[in-house]
């Protein structure tokens, strides 16, 4: 049985980067308003002025502050993360305890859909489902949800398999315990210890695919800050040798998705030498 205690969490080298990585983009994001020295959408400066002490960033085509634009656009990117996964998790999590447990029909026919829904190419699915949507942070991240809730559901579901047969869930159903009960009280639990792995995995890919969709205009609008957004905008100009524009952003989708990816390895480490 695996154990995650916070000092074995916190003793790895992968986890404690990655953690901190992640902690410094939380406190960018809400500390916004005291660290942007400048608003994110207003003209404050010449358009296209390179890193100076007055800009630490540069300017872009507007004039607008980039370091001020990063800033407030690390809000989005994490508001959009975190809905997705907590509404891939959740969703994911539920099918699959029940799935699982249950078995029979209802596990071949979610199974079948997930299994569809897994094969099917995830960023291609991700920017169907934002353009079925319509283009918003909330569609950006309802849409990023349904790319992950298989992977949860393939977890979940084969963690439930694994243990629904084991003697402490005999036991329980014999003593007349509902199915309800049973599978909140002794399976979930269970099964949330490798359930870390699988979201710090899916948050670093869901950075790179929320990246992607504001690429394309399919989160944000315009003057809203946004990495992927400012990314695209500043293409143009990179040939020109105005670099600051792509360079920065990319930095940041690159630092926070690298946060989140140095987590799982780190989890997965522990997690499997404690298996084994």
């Amino acid at each position: 049985m695996v154990e995650l205690r916070l000092a074995h969490i916190f003793r790895d080298a992968y986890i404690a980067t990655g953690l901190a990585i992640i902690v410094f983009f939380v406190l960018l994001a809400l500390l916004a308003d005291v660290i942007a020295p400048y608003s994110p959408v207003n003209s404050v400066g010449a358009p296209l002025q390179p890193p100076s002490p007055g800009h630490i960033m540069g300017t872009d085509n507007l004039g607008r502050d980039i370091f001020s634009r990063v800033v407030y656009g690390s809000r989005i990117v994490l508001a959009i993360v975190a809905l997705s996964i907590a509404l891939s998790g959740f969703v994911g999590t539920l099918l699959g305890l029940v799935s699982g447990y249950l078995g029979g029909l209802l596990d071949r026919v979610l199974s079948f859909v997930m299994d569809s829904i897994y094969a099917f190419p995830s960023l291609i699915l991700a920017i169907a489902l934002s353009v079925a949507l319509g283009p918003s942070p909330v569609n950006a991240a309802v849409a990023i949800a349904v790319v992950y809730v298989p992977t949860y559901f393939r977890m979940i579901r084969g963690q439930v398999l694994s243990v629904k047969n084991e003697g402490f869930i005999e036991q329980a159903r014999v003593l007349g315990l509902p199915p309800s009960r049973i599978v909140v009280r002794h399976i979930l639990p269970h099964v949330s210890r490798t359930m870390m792995v699988v979201f710090s995995m899916n948050s670093a890919d869901a950075i790179l695919t929320e990246a992607a969709l504001s690429f394309i205009g399919l989160t944000v609008q315009p003057p809203t800050p946004d990495w992927g957004f400012d990314l695209y905008k500043g293409r143009g100009f990179v040939l020109d040798g105005k670099w600051w524009l792509m360079a920065f952003p990319g930095l940041c989708i690159t630092l926070l998705a690298l946060g989140f990816a140095l987590v799982s390895e780190g989890v997965s480490r522990i997690t499997g030498a404690r298996l084994r």
